[in-house]
Order: structure tokens, then C-alpha cells, then sequence
């Protein structure tokens, strides 16, 4: 069966969809991918999909006329070939608009009580139901079983992610003891403070371990403040996609944020310690093998929202920002990761 996905972004949400596709190849279906173009990296390397059809909406927003010629190209691209079915794993408005430009007699996403845009699901001949307070995994899994016809499995999930060769020259020769530190995320809320960072490499050096700073675009201020000073952190050069990952799967641990990088480690097998604040770790908490969800112990997290509700009561007196992560200590983070480590040998890569 020729099934074409749209599940354009976030990257965690990317990560979140692959054991979806991994049930569904089981049953024989193949797939092509519409997603963001920074993302291409992930579906690239599953092997249930055939052609990954890049968009470039965060881009093409930003000037639609002068972007109009990419477009249409993606557009063209896209009516090459005739699909089976087409599935919206996004259930939004521009991902429906995406599907009903393909060529093809039956479009499938969530319907209008389960789809994150409820309009979406006036663009599907059908709308399947899926609870809003499951994981976005179980979500998914459910929504791609009812739409191709098999029943939902029981087994945990498996991500079927092929990992890249490590490029050593920008990521350094560090093999066995490197700690993948993922501190970037796009919410304000969701940042676990820098001083913790510094103090969880401090112990990582201390035990013999290197910590590893990736960054993207604004970041790289941070990830140098965090690792100043301190002989065993390292700050990445500056690395596409691609890159990420293959220091993800080289790593014998990562320690995130709620973020795509970290869901990438667990994704990719490695012993993964995620850090939540204001979001809930059983709705988007990372799975897969030896991974652990850290939560703070607020009564009013998970807030779900990017300003701290809690802003000017604690402003005067909090001894980090944001609060919530500000309760999730370094030793925790640290004790957490060597449980998950100790697993897992340290030099095999979860492939």
C-alpha cells in the first residue's frame, strides 16, 4: 500500500510518529513523507519511506510571493504520483490543505474532536477518534492502525531510526564517555536553569565522563556559559541535523529539556533523562528503552504554557527560573541518567 504522511513539525512530534510507521510497515505499507525541510534528516533514515517531499512553510511565511515559485515546485512534486490513501498525522489546517492537494480518492486524519485544528477534519473522507489524553505516541499509532485497516499492537514502541556515522571533525573523537547535554528548547518555561547545567557537568567531568553541548541558532551563547571553566564540557561546532544525530547515537547518555533532541536519544536507544516543567511527560514524555522522565514538584506544573503563571508572586525570592525546573536538582538528573546507564553497555550504540 502507497500511503502519503503529512506530519510536518515539530521535531519531537516527528520522533513521536516513527513507531506509527514502524507498525505500519509490518503490515506491508510504504510511505512517502511531507515534512518541514529542516527535519528531512529523520524520515531520511526510516526505512519504510520512500520519498521525503520538503516543505519550507516557516520560510515561505515569512515572503509568500517571493516564494511562490517553491511552492508551486513542491506542489508539482508532490501530483507526481497518485497515493492510496493520504493521512494527516497533523491535524492542522495547512497540513489538511497539503493533503487535499495530492492526488488521491480517500484522505484520513482525526476528526474534528480528537485534531488540534477542528477544521482540519473537514477536509477528510475520514475522521478517526482518538483520545486527547493519551501519549502522542499512543495517539498516533491508533490513528495510523484505524486508517490502514490493523489492529492497534500492543508491543512497546519501536522507532525503527537508522542512526548516521558520527562525523568526528565536528563533534570531537570523545568514544564511550561522552554525555550528550540537549539544553535548547523554544519555551521559555521549559528551560532548566544554566547553573544546573554547569553543576551536572561538573559531576559528569568528575566521573570521568565529557559533556557534549550541541546547539542551534541563538544558543551557542548558552551552551559556552554553561561549559566555561569546566575541563570535561565541550561546546559542538555548529551541526546540521544530520550531525545531532549521529552524536545522539555515539553518546552513552543524554540529558535534555523537553525538546527534539532528547525524544532523538530515546529514539535512537540511548539511556535518555528528560527534564519537565510545564509540560506533561504522559502526554509528549520520551519513550523507548532505559529513558527516565524527571518532573518537577509544583502543584501547579504541568502548566502547559509558555509564561510562568507564578511570575510575580516569585520573582523576589526564587533562587532559579523558571521555578518548576528550578526543583528538578542536578544530583537527580545525574542519579536518574547512571540508572538508565547501567542497562546499557556503554559502547554500543542503540541501533
Amino acid at each position: 500500500m502507497n500511503v502519503l504522511l503529512v506530519k510536518m513539525s515539530s521535531l519531537g512530534d516527528i520522533v513521536h510518529t516513527l513507531p506509527a510507521l514502524h507498525d505500519a510497515a509490518r503490515h506491508g505499507v510504504r510511505f512517502d513523507w511531507v515534512v518541514e525541510e529542516g527535519y528531512r534528516a529523520v524520515p531520511a533514515r526510516v526505512a519504510a519511506v520512500d520519498r521525503v517531499l520538503e516543505v519550507a512553510f516557516r520560510r515561505w511565511r515569512t515572503a509568500p510571493i517571493a516564494f511562490g515559485a517553491e511552492l508551486r515546485a513542491f506542489r508539482e512534486r508532490l501530483r507526481q504520483r497518485r497515493y492510496e490513501l493520504v493521512l494527516d498525522a497533523q491535524g492542522l489546517l495547512k497540513s489538511a490543505v497539503v493533503g487535499c492537494w495530492a492526488r488521491t480518492d480517500e484522505r484520513v486524519g482525526f476528526d474534528a474532536a480528537s485534531a488540534r485544528e477542528r477544521v482540519a477534519a473537514l477536509a477528510y473522507r475520514r475522521g478517526i477518534s482518538v483520545p486527547q489524553d493519551w501519549h502522542a505516541i499512543d495517539r498516533t499509532r491508533r490513528l495510523f492502525a484505524h486508517a490502514l485497516g490493523y489492529e492497534v499492537p500492543d508491543r512497546e514502541p519501536a522507532f525503527g531510526l537508522r542512526a548516521p556515522q558520527r562525523r568526528t571533525s565536528r563533534v570531537g573523537n570523545e568514544s564511550g564517555n561522552a554525555v550528550v547535554f540537549a539544553h535548547g528548547t523554544t519555551w521559555p518555561t521549559k528551560h532548566w536553569p544554566e547553573a544546573f547545567w554547569a553543576d551536572l557537568a561538573r559531576i559528569a567531568t568528575d566521573q570521568g565522563f565529557v559533556s557534549l553541548l550541541p546547539w542551534a541558532n541563538g544558543e551557542r551563547a548558552r551552551a559556552e556559559r554553561i561549559a566555561r571553566g569546566i575541563p570535561g564540557a565541550r561546546v559542538c561546532a555548529r551541526m546540521d541535523l544530520d550531525d545531532a544525530m549521529g552524536l545522539l547515537a555515539h553518546a552513552c547518555g543524554v540529558v535534555g529539556v523537553d525538546s527534539g533532541l532528547a525524544h532523538l536519544g530515546a529514539a535512537l536507544g540511548r539511556p535518555t533523562v528528560m527534564l519537565f516543567g510545564p509540560s506533561d511527560p504522559s502526554l509528549t514524555g520520551c519513550r523507548g528503552r532505559n529513558v527516565r522522565n524527571l518532573t518537577a514538584s509544583l502543584a501547579c506544573s504541568p502548566c502547559r504554557s509558555k509564561q510562568c503563571r507564578l511570575s510575580r508572586q516569585l520573582a523576589h525570592h526564587a533562587d532559579h527560573w523558571p521555578p518548576c525546573l528550578g526543583n528538578v536538582e542536578p544530583s537527580r538528573a545525574w542519579s536518574a541518567l547512571l540508572e538508565a546507564m547501567a542497562k546499557q553497555p556503554r559502547n554500543v550504540a542503540g541501533l
